[in-house]
């Protein structure tokens, strides 16, 4: 009895605490989705709905919430939920005179800022990922899973940066014409490649020439401000290019945010972009790609990649049909945790391979306790009822 007491014991002390609450807008009430909550170096993201559950060794004294836009907000946890209110940020437009007529000489400053400005020690970073697919308005896939993701130092390339999956889950409609067999890009490793800072060939490089750079109006990242430089297409290239945003610190040049949006003027270099396999007979029809990806900023001062979420949308159709349908496809990728520690390379066969479909590499739905003591992205209301309904339906 004496030693179920003392295991008992040790478990009780091993479990984490969690915190909830909701963010949101100050002046409207709405729920606020991307924001950023952190405590004690682990953090998560909120989900559509602004909610989010926070879970660490011990119950912290307060929680930081931050967002684009936004003042950051210290909050002190008083109990297990909170109802955090983010005020919108005002910035005033002579701020961004110094560098307003050369917005170009700005992000050449801010590529060459890069070796300064983030982590040049190999790290490993604990991450939530989650991925996607709707036909139509209703859900038809789920898979999500813990990723560990190697990170070389800065200045390094992308040679050994490599994603491995620790555990993970998938959910599928049993129905069969819920079967798509389209496979587009992303999965986990689309953080290894979409992290400008070090795949600087993805925009950075030859390509920003390709692009108009002008200044928009300045904003706050975790209140600190923010130059804001636009990019779209000048020229025509053999592949398709991006509209999209740059943020950049103001003080330190960092790069704290990327918005991207693939140009869709050209379908088939669209295509090309986004599609890696189909099935024979399924003609494809893109209508977005969009890339968000965030960095922030740790208590050493050190910039590292945060979150990352790419959302397609795509019609299929099938010969002799006469009417498309419409999916859309979404991965998100936060980063709960990062450490220096022992750390080792994910040896190549241990990675997932850009080749590689996420679903294929995880079991099926099965343990309710299966996320244990992770920091995940909550589900939205309506993903919950959708994995619900998917689950009742399998049983049939």
């Amino acid at each position: 009895m004496l030693i179920v007491a003392l295991l008992m014991a040790m478990t009780i002390m091993a479990q984490k605490t969690a915190v909830s609450g909701t963010v949101v807008d100050a002046s409207t009430g709405e729920p606020v989705m991307g924001a950023s909550v952190s405590a004690g170096g682990l953090s998560v993201v909120t989900n559509a709905d602004g909610f989010f559950t926070l879970k660490s060794e011990q119950v912290p004294e307060a929680v930081v919430v931050t967002h684009v836009g936004y003042h950051t907000r210290r909050v002190a946890v008083t109990d297990g939920q909170l109802t955090v209110s983010i005020e919108p940020t005002a910035i005033q437009l002579s701020e961004v005179l110094v560098m307003a007529d050369n917005p170009r000489v700005l992000v050449q400053a801010a590529i060459a800022k890069i070796p300064q400005n983030y982590s040049r020690n190999p790290e490993l970073y604990n991450c939530f990922y989650r991925e996607t697919a709707m036909k139509r308005q209703h859900y038809i896939s789920v898979a999500e899973g813990v990723v560990t993701m190697y990170k070389s130092g800065a200045g390094t390339g992308l040679g050994r940066d490599r994603v491995a999956i620790s555990k993970g889950r998938r959910l599928l409609s049993p129905k069969q014409s819920d079967t798509l067999g389209v496979k587009v890009l992303g999965g986990p490793v689309a953080a290894v490649q979409l992290d400008i800072v070090k795949n600087r060939d993805f925009l950075l490089d030859d390509d920003l020439a390709c692009y108009e750079l002008k200044m928009e109006t300045p904003t706050t990242i975790a209140d600190r401000s923010q130059y804001v430089v636009s990019l779209t297409p000048s020229v025509t290239m053999p592949y398709a290019l991006y509209n999209g945003k740059l943020y950049i610190d103001q003080e330190t040049l960092a790069f704290t945010r990327v918005e991207l949006s693939l140009d869709m003027n050209d379908r088939q270099k669209a295509t090309e972009a986004m599609l890696v396999r189909k099935p024979l007979g399924v003609r494809f029809r893109p209508r977005e790609l969009s890339l968000l990806v965030d960095y922030r900023q740790g208590s050493d001062g050190v910039m590292r990649l945060s979150y990352m979420r790419t959302t397609f949308r795509f019609n299929c159709d099938w010969k002799r049909r006469l009417f498309a349908t419409s999916f859309t496809a979404t991965c998100e990728l936060a980063v709960t945790s990062t450490t220096d520690r022992d750390v080792q390379p994910i040896r190549g066969r241990d990675s997932f391979d850009q080749r590689d479909a996420f679903f294929d590499k995880v079991d099926y739905f099965r343990d309710p306790a299966f996320w244990q003591d992770y920091n995940i992205i909550e589900p939205t209301e309506s993903l919950d009822k959708a994995v619900l309904r998917l689950l009742k339906s399998r049983r049939r």
